[in-house]
């Protein structure tokens, strides 16, 4: 399951989870973001209970994207103990991201 995320309850979702946290930048209108989305979903069900999958869509909420930096979308950031330790933008395979995440874990 992914989570929606905004930038009220992105510290708890995200920063404060015990899990590591896979966090989508997305928007709606964006061609490649739509792409990643069915990916993330995959990754989310195989990774149930092991990481959180998180997403924040960067039109309703410009706070997060601001803070991280993220000048293009879709950018997938890798959080562990509350830092970003990792970040992939664009639409990447389902392989490079299994890695990403393999490596947080």
């Amino acid at each position: 399951m992914v989570v929606d995320v905004s930038d009220q309850n992105f510290d708890n979702e995200v920063i404060k989870s015990t899990l590591p946290v896979l966090v989508d930048l997305w928007a709606p209108w964006c061609s490649p973001c739509r792409m990643v989305a069915p990916v993330i979903e995959k990754l989310a069900e195989k990774y149930n209970g092991k990481v959180k999958f998180c997403r924040v869509n960067v039109d309703d909420n410009s706070q997060t994207p601001t803070k991280y930096g993220v000048m293009s979308i879709p950018t997938l950031m890798f959080f562990k103990d509350g830092k970003a330790v990792d970040t992939v933008i664009g639409a990447v395979p389902e392989q490079a991201l299994q890695s990403k995440i393999d490596a947080l874990l």
